[in-house]
């Protein structure tokens, strides 16, 4: 059987009773992988740069970077330049970015798709002490502007395709931007267009010959200096710079390497890994750091969602990085075509599935719960991620146990579902290969990281309760440097060392951690968007027939839904203009009010230039306005959400069924 009493965490402080307007603190934990709370220094290893440029020594003539050739019009096989090649040419892009005048402390932005040359300009601001300031318009219309001028990018290395979108920003961004390089080429149109802002535009290749004939010495760098800054979606308001040092990379990637040796499951020279998870997010650029780190190997996707599973057969990752909605849709995909299989398939799969989990519970590694069922069953699965993943990693949100306990089974490798933020370097939890008991979980603590609960007792919340539960809050070095620019919101989060999550966790007997509530009313969508939920209500209140709203979403859904207390004269009105005669009951249950309202949503929605996972796919509607009696507002008429929740628990579940439908 597996060890039941067996825990992955050692306590470094005793716990803290509240005091001075500050809640109690449960004890402080780090994983039992170590004891340390920094890795052990290693010699010249000191920056980003230094990540690169100690691997390039090692492994010269590794493939590094690749991309599918287009032959005839159709794909090809990937086409491959070593740790070398790609050397040569950042040192050729950082003699180019100095040529033109920009060095060490300069804000230099990179904007668009995972490509080489995306890695290349980002090396070459490593390299010579540039900040690497991704941009990327997921934020909505403005953010990318919004992020040139609150940066101050001077220097912005750029998609083609994406040229046309960057124009938008002007005039205010040419404040600051004044030289833009194209990952391909540059129409002449491009360039007049960008010289009427006075700004110069190279294409890529003009760029490399800018500085072919000088030479510039390379900067020391320091652990403590700045590398870059990540814009993370602001829940309320404008994004917020994310100003992450050298130190933490270089400790996040000393805990993944520490984390894998002890489970032997090192990362080797041979791993593969495919880049589609925008590297403008810290849990890509982490991972690809890794693999550089390593020595490995990083093929490029092209870009096409629909395309993705083509690209993983022909790259034949052994390392797989998703968010839930990647794994959710390998999900479906596997089990329309388990029901589709017919009787006997679909018995011998099932069969097959019961028998492998059963052995993983008591206590079996999963390549020797049934080797035999992984040959004759489950290789069909494994082949679909290319035959070769041994280790699929989850972040951004949470992944649904059940996805994740069918996904341990058939994939025939480790699914480990990990927790970070922006401000924690990505990775500050994640669970340990061939522990089943971790299910649903983000897993302990990873090595050089401590972390504890903080009491929240105004949620019901207490961190030194025999089921500990709280905010979790993280500290060391894998920890932001702080808000660019807002040391107000900085001050905010950061308290006596430690850095306030905002979400809630409950430790687990084992020491993983279980995520179970956000301490405010914001929340992730399944693909890792946060929605700020009073923030959207404010906005579709204003809808004339609607008198009250709630938006309800969660991580395990890609979409929002809402309960709505109608306007009983605007809707009785638009009622009778449209020949509809009944009771008000009834019309608020008659599917073509239900229509009715989703289009007023929608056009609010679009007017206010919402984000699409902004927008309410599904909606209710309670002809009895929420109340008190009912326990769902407060004497002052604020909602009560989690009241909410329970009350309306079986109409959420019946929307969102009835919404996902025709998409599985």
């Amino acid at each position: 059987m597996a060890e039941e009493n067996k825990s992955f965490i050692v306590e470094v402080e005793k716990a803290r009773e509240a005091k001075d307007d500050r809640p109690s603190m449960g004890p402080v934990y780090r994983t039992t992988f170590s004891n340390d709370s920094s890795p052990p220094p290693i010699q010249g290893l000191d920056s980003c740069w230094d990540v690169f440029r100690m691997s390039v020594e090692k492994n010269p003539t590794n493939p590094m970077l690749g991309v599918r050739e287009i032959v005839d019009g159709k794909p090809g096989k990937f086409k491959w330049q070593t740790y070398k090649e790609i050397y040569d040419k950042v040192i050729k892009v950082g003699n180019s970015i100095r040529a033109c005048g920009y060095g060490e402390g300069v804000k230099c932005g990179i904007y668009g798709v995972n490509s080489p040359e995306w890695i290349m300009s980002m090396e070459a601001c490593n390299a010579h002490g540039l900040y690497c300031v991704p941009l990327y318009d997921t934020l909505g219309a403005g953010a990318v502007e919004f992020i040139i001028s609150h940066a101050e990018v001077s220097l912005a290395f750029v998609e083609e395709k994406k040229i046309p979108e960057l124009l938008k920003t002007f005039p205010n961004a040419a404040k600051h931007l004044k030289t833009i390089v194209s990952f391909g080429k540059v129409t002449p149109e491009q360039k007049q267009e960008f010289e009427k802002f006075e700004l110069i535009i190279y294409s890529w290749d003009e760029f490399l010959e800018v500085g072919q004939d000088k030479s510039f010495d390379l900067p020391v760098k320091k652990k403590s200096d700045i590398c870059t800054i990540m814009y993370t979606s602001g829940t309320t308001g404008d994004p917020k710079g994310v100003l992450i040092s050298n130190e933490s990379i270089i400790t996040l990637l000393a805990g993944i390497t520490k984390l894998l040796d002890c489970c032997n499951e090192s990362l080797v020279e041979k791993d593969r890994y495919l880049s589609y998870l925008p590297l403008a997010h810290i849990f890509d650029r982490v991972v690809e750091e890794a693999m550089i780190w390593t020595g490995a190997s990083i093929g490029f996707w092209r870009g096409d969602v629909k395309l993705l599973m083509e690209d993983i057969a022909e790259l034949k990752p052994t390392i797989f990085c998703a968010v839930p909605r990647v794994l959710d849709r390998v999900y479906t995909g596997l089990q329309q075509k388990i029901n589709t299989g017919g009787t006997v398939k679909n018995t011998m799969f099932n069969l097959a599935y019961t028998y492998k989990l059963h052995n993983m519970k008591r206590g079996q590694k999963h390549n020797s719960a049934s080797p035999l069922m992984d040959k004759v069953v489950f290789s069909k699965v494994k082949d679909a991620l290319g035959g070769n993943v041994r280790i699929v990693l989850s972040g951004a949100a949470p992944l649904s146990k059940h996805v994740e306990s069918f996904l341990r089974v058939v994939t025939c490798s480790h699914i480990l579902q990990g927790y970070g933020l922006t401000e924690t370097c990505a990775g500050s939890f994640v669970a340990i290969p061939n522990e089943i008991n971790m299910l649903g979980t983000v897993g302990p603590p990873l090595p050089y990281v401590d972390a504890c609960l903080e009491s929240v007792p105004e949620m019901g919340y207490d961190a030194l309760a025999t089921t500990p539960r709280g905010e979790i809050c993280i500290k060391g070095s894998t920890v932001f440097s702080g808000y660019h620019k807002r040391e107000d919101l900085t001050k905010e989060v950061m308290i006596d060392g430690w850095f306030h999550t905002g979400d809630i966790g409950e430790w687990q007997p084992n020491g993983s951690m279980k995520i179970i509530d956000r301490k405010k009313n914001i929340f992730k969508l399944s693909q890792g968007e946060y929605v700020a939920v009073e923030n959207l209500e404010n906005i579709y209140v204003q809808v004339s027939v609607i008198e009250s709203i709630w938006v309800y979403g969660n991580s395990f859904e890609f979409f929002l839904v809402a309960v709505i207390n109608p306007n009983k004269q605007a809707l009785e009105a638009w009622a009778g203009k449209n020949d509809m005669k009944m009771e008000f009951d009834s019309l608020c249950e008659d599917s073509r009010t239900k229509s009715y309202i989703l289009e007023e949503l929608v056009k609010i929605a679009k007017e206010k230039k919402l984000k699409g996972f902004e927008f309410i796919k599904a909606v209710h509607i309670d002809p009895v306005p929420f109340d008190m009696e009912r326990d769902l507002i407060t004497p002052t008429f604020k909602k009560k959400r989690p009241q909410l929740l329970k009350h309306y628990q079986n109409i959420i579940d019946e929307m969102y069924k009835a919404t996902n439908k025709p998409s599985a």
